[in-house]
């Protein structure tokens, strides 16, 4: 059982990915894909210690809370965001790393949409 994974791997996994920037949100590390968070160490006092913000929607989230609960929580803080949090000590690297590509894929995905609305609303 490994004894758990720090910022420094969800950044490895970032920055393996297109248009990822490494910065910090309200103080904590967070990773960035143009602009917008996906990622981040959580900071809110109701998270615990040594815990990863990571954006999904509530589908998966639900999913994930229901199937390992001792990996993944919310807090009532985190509860109408899109986004769940992870326990860093318990999660595996392979459930990470999808972790981290699907928040991704999601806020990158969400992003063209309001790109292409936008874009398209001005004609």
């Amino acid at each position: 059982m490994p004894r758990g994974h720090t910022f420094k791997a969800v950044e490895a996994i970032g920055r393996t990915l297109p248009d990822v920037e490494v910065t910090t949100t309200w103080g904590q590390p967070t990773l960035k894909v143009r602009g917008k968070m996906f990622a981040c160490i959580a900071s809110h006092k109701s998270a615990e210690p040594n815990s990863l913000v990571v954006m999904m929607d509530f589908a998966d989230r639900d999913a994930l809370l229901e199937d390992d609960p001792d990996i993944y929580y919310v807090k009532e803080h985190y509860v109408p965001y899109p986004c769940i949090v992870v326990r860093l000590s318990r999660v595996r690297a392979d459930a990470l790393r999808d972790l981290i590509v699907g928040a991704h894929r999601y806020v990158s995905d969400k992003a063209s949409a309001r790109k292409r609305k936008r874009t398209g609303s001005q004609h």
